[in-house]
């Protein structure tokens, strides 16, 4: 055992003491639950830790920035947030969601592991570097934490743009990161990108009898038409110009992703799945992350509580998500969306855009820092590491790779498969809390001599 895993297991302890108390401090962004309160505390723990701080006012949640002098001129940023996603359905957790708890070797409270697990992992790393470095680190640190990840960040990109100077680096380590269901770590070098949207359509001044429905144009029925017009049976998009940018999967993309097991047998028995869309299975179920989707987050529309209400209603709406693929921008698409529900004759459908979306990004698997992180991954795993080329889910990494100038990104974190991140009994394994801050502190350790 190293000085770093010496030190990190002998104040596991105090480490999960921080965790519960920043857990204990809801921080939901979807509706401004007690998010300034929780940058006041992640600024506390910053200081704590010895890092310099800084917290930034945006037009939405405040950023903290702290920041910790090294040897090197090299400098390595650590993103993280602060914002957690709703606990509901409340019913559904075994402990309260704010009311940390430690059972069956795992620590179970909302943002546990999405991302507060994440955020005092890597403080546990920092502390870890430190004393095994005679109070020095090896280089520079800037940890950046903000409080609107869960809502698509949208004032982050605007915040990294008028702080370059301040947040000038040469890497970063990411949120997320850790283990699949075999244990191995896996790196992953990007994230497609977003654009969430709500379509509404109204077609009467109020609800009519279903006695008229020969008469009476059905909000209901109008919204599902838009809807089908969208996507086919073969889930081609139909929207003209879609693909128009979609950047395929290089030759080493497909390589890496081939090589990367089947998690299908696991799918199926967590999700229930009888069948994959488009009937994938095996190597082609890796493969569809080179897709991007429009997929349905809801619809709302007439009556569905119990019993029978006759009508027909007069408003009707939909949520909506598209990934998108690299050189794939929101904006290009909200554009396209609105054009075509325009040609299509569904003029009267109006589209409302969440946030700005997010920039797919995807960094270089042949980095020096995605080649440090693998090699430190399989020191800690005692498995060869596997590098996913890009995630399906989005983040707002382009936001700061970009300005940044296109910095290299890198994941290293505390989840597994099953943490129950964005679902109630959220949690993280002690053990995985421990082996990610082991690894983060043997890249922040390696990292000025990339």
């Amino acid at each position: 055992m190293t000085q770093i895993d010496e030190y990190l297991r002998s104040n596991l302890d105090r480490y999960l003491a921080e965790l519960s108390e920043l857990c204990a401090q809801p921080s939901v962004s979807a509706r401004g639950e007690g998010t300034r309160e929780c940058s006041e505390l992640v600024a506390h723990l910053l200081a704590r830790h010895g890092l310099s701080v800084e917290s930034y006012e945006t037009a939405g949640n405040p950023v903290v920035v702290g920041r910790a002098a090294g040897r090197s001129p090299r400098t390595l940023l650590c993103y993280n947030h602060y914002d957690v996603q709703p606990p509901e359905p409340l019913e559904l957790w075994t402990t309260p969601p704010y009311q940390p708890t430690i059972r069956d070797g795992a620590l179970y409270a909302r943002g546990s592991s999405d991302d507060k697990g994440e955020l005092i992992a890597r403080l546990a790393a920092l502390d870890a570097v430190r004393a095994a470095h005679e109070g020095e680190l090896p280089c520079h640190l800037l940890f950046v934490t903000e409080g609107e990840e869960e809502i698509g960040s949208p004032t982050v990109g605007q915040f990294v743009r008028e702080h370059r100077g301040q947040l000038a680096c040469d890497g970063s380590i990411w949120e997320g990161g850790g283990i699949g269901p075999d244990g191995a770590p896996e790196l992953i070098l990007g994230a497609r990108g977003i654009l969430a949207v709500s379509l509404s359509v109204r077609t009467m001044s109020r609800d009519a009898h279903s006695g008229g429905a020969e008469l009476f144009p059905s909000a209901a029925w109008r919204l599902l038409r838009a809807l089908s017009s969208l996507k086919d049976e073969d889930e081609r998009i139909l929207i003209p110009g879609f693909y128009e940018h979609a950047r395929p999967p290089s030759a080493l993309d497909l390589e890496l992703i081939d090589k990367l097991p089947s998690f299908e047998a696991v799918y199926r028995e967590v999700f229930g799945v009888k069948q994959f869309v488009l009937g994938r299975t095996g190597a082609a179920l890796n493969r569809a992350v080179f897709e991007p989707t429009c997929n349905i987050q809801g619809i709302a529309t007439g009556y569905t509580g119990e019993g029978d209400k006759t009508i027909i209603p007069a408003q009707a709406s939909a949520k909506l998500d598209f990934r998108l693929l690299p050189d794939m921008t929101p904006d290009d698409i909200l554009a396209k969306l609105r054009a075509h529900l325009d040609r299509a004759g569904f003029d009267d459908v109006q589209v409302e855009a969440y946030g700005t979306g997010m920039m797919p990004f995807k960094a270089p698997p042949d980095s020096p820092l995605v080649r440090l992180t693998a090699e430190t991954g399989q020191a800690v795993y005692g498995k060869p590491a596997r590098i996913v080329p890009i995630g399906g889910g989005s983040t707002p990494i382009y936001a700061f790779s970009g300005p940044l100038g296109n910095i290299p990104v890198v994941t290293a974190g505390v989840g597994y498969w099953d943490n129950r991140a964005h679902a109630p009994d959220e949690h993280v394994r002690l053990e995985d809390f421990l082996n990610g801050a082991r690894h983060v502190a043997r890249i922040m350790e390696g990292f000025a001599g990339i």
